[in-house]
Order: structure tokens, then sequence, then C-alpha cells
């Protein structure tokens, strides 16, 4: 039995960091949304808890951590809204929070 560990890059990111690239393969990966059964758990350096969803290129496995923001990103996804910025581009995808205060103003 071989136990070698896969030679991915292992990367955790939050809703802060995530780049159009990432949001497009979560998108991707779970275009209806992710269930409970989807999402790991595991303890962070600080030992809290985190939870988190993965998706995996060919050499890094992301583990973005859950939230409201991520899910109501994830359903409010346009591919087109993306197009101006670059796929690693962290300033690209924007708070839904934030943008929901443009609104009303």
């Amino acid at each position: 039995m071989n136990n070698k560990k896969d030679d991915f890059k292992r990367v955790i990111v939050d809703f802060k960091k995530l780049t159009p690239e990432i949001l497009a393969l979560l998108v991707e990966k779970y275009p209806d949304g992710y269930d409970d059964d989807q999402i790991i758990a595991f303890k962070n350096a600080k030992n809290e808890i985190v939870e988190a969803v993965e998706v995996t290129t060919k050499d890094t496995k992301y583990l973005v951590k859950v939230s409201t923001k991520l899910q109501t990103t994830m359903e409010n996804y346009d591919e087109d809204d993306y197009e101006d910025f670059e796929d690693n581009d962290p300033d690209a995808v924007q708070d839904p929070d934030a943008i929901a205060q443009d609104d009303d103003i």
C-alpha cells in the first residue's frame, strides 16, 4: 500500500482573499451551492474550528472558508463581472454586503 501524500499545495482561502479563478472553480463544482456533507471541518493553528469547501486545480487544493458572503457571491456569480480583472486578483471579488449598501445610496 502506498501512503505517499499527494503533491498538492494546500491553501486556505478566506472570502477577503477570494479570486475570480477560485470563485469560478467553486461555481463550477457546486453549481447549486454546497451541502452540509460537502463541508470540511478542521482546526486551524489557533485551535479554532474552521468550515470550508474544497476545490482543486492541477497543483493546488483550496479550502475556501464557508460564509454567508461566499454563498451569496456564488449565487450571484456572473463571469462577465470579472472579465476586466486578472484571474488571481483578490480585489476583484466584492463583498456582497458592501455592494448592497452602495445600491441603497
